[in-house]
């Protein structure tokens, strides 16, 4: 009993070193305020390109869009070409930043018009200033006819995602697909020190393997909705007991969708975190600069300095 309360202090200790105040949280961009629902992030190595999800109130539209630094300022977001009247979320770029992988309801080819379930696709492109091609379905065996969502690559290819499947843990659980040098493996459901019984979720893998960091829902030792969570690896290589990223990560709020740069050591996320209150507003302008610009309960990507030792 006293080594588990032991361990517990020491990871709460943690967190407070790693993220000391909720002033330390800001959003990633403002400009994204124009949209009801932003998330899913990810930012290519140098930092100059970042693509994300638009989606409607209620999700029943979901786009990928993404913006670009020039002059040090991000530019005007723009929907990728390949978006239709299908649905598409969850972007991730490869290690190389000339693969973009997402997921999407879209057929298999044009000449079906009936959408498919959730799978795993990409696009490719020689570099960042050419095009990119068409989507390509990864197909068999990371897709199935169950929905697939949220892919994530390390930098040997190794492939993560969120799979439902009467075959897992829980209710979502958190899969990989080992890439084989020309082909990847069957999905493989990771152990129980990440999946439970529960919901386990959009899962960021670092670039050499040795860390993750995914959403769990409603756990016990959570903060009351979806809280990040991380687990690294032990010397055999097997994944350790996931703990909470703690508070002012986690609120009582959904937190979810995150991305780690390694290199500039900011964990990107998505929240639905609310800090509205009731005040006296000077005119229309000053109630809506208000309401869309702080933490108002609609998905926002959030970002914040995090130290992963």
């Amino acid at each position: 009993m006293k080594k588990i309360r032991l361990t517990i202090l020491l990871t709460f200790i943690s967190n407070l070193l790693s993220a000391q105040d909720k002033s330390d949280i800001i959003q990633f961009d403002k400009s994204l305020n124009q949209f009801h629902n932003v998330r899913d992030f990810s930012i290519s190595k140098d930092g100059n390109e970042a693509y994300f999800t638009i989606q409607s109130p209620n999700q029943e539209i979901s786009q990928l869009a993404y913006i670009k630094k020039e002059n040090n300022k991000w530019s005007k977001p723009e929907l990728l070409p390949f978006c239709d009247s299908y649905m598409y979320l969850e972007p991730f770029l490869s290690f190389n930043n000339n693969r973009l992988f997402f997921v999407s309801d879209r057929p298999l080819n044009d000449s079906i018009s009936t959408k498919k379930d959730f799978d795993i696709w990409y696009v490719d492109r020689n570099n960042k200033n050419d095009e990119w091609s068409k989507p390509i379905n990864m197909g068999d065996p990371v897709n199935s006819e169950l929905d697939e969502f949220y892919p994530s690559v390390s930098k040997n290819n190794n492939l993560y995602f969120t799979m439902v499947s009467s075959k897992g843990l829980g209710k979502d659980d958190i899969y990989f697909c080992k890439w084989e040098g020309d082909s990847y493996s069957n999905p493989i459901l990771l152990n129980e020190n990440i999946n439970s019984a529960s919901y386990e979720f959009n899962a960021f893998i670092s670039e050499k393997e040795d860390f993750i960091i995914f959403s769990k829902y409603k756990e016990e030792d959570g903060q009351g909705s979806g809280d990040l969570y991380i687990s690294k690896k032990d010397d055999n290589g097997k994944w350790k007991k996931a703990t909470n990223l703690g508070t002012p990560i986690n609120t009582e709020y959904m937190e979810y969708c995150p991305f780690y740069d390694e290199k500039k050591q900011i964990l990107y996320f998505t929240s639905k975190r609310n800090n509205l209150k009731p005040r006296k507003f000077n005119n229309i302008s000053d109630l809506s600069k208000h309401i869309n610009e702080s933490s108002n309960g609609l998905s926002k990507i959030y970002m914040i300095s995090f130290k992963i030792e």
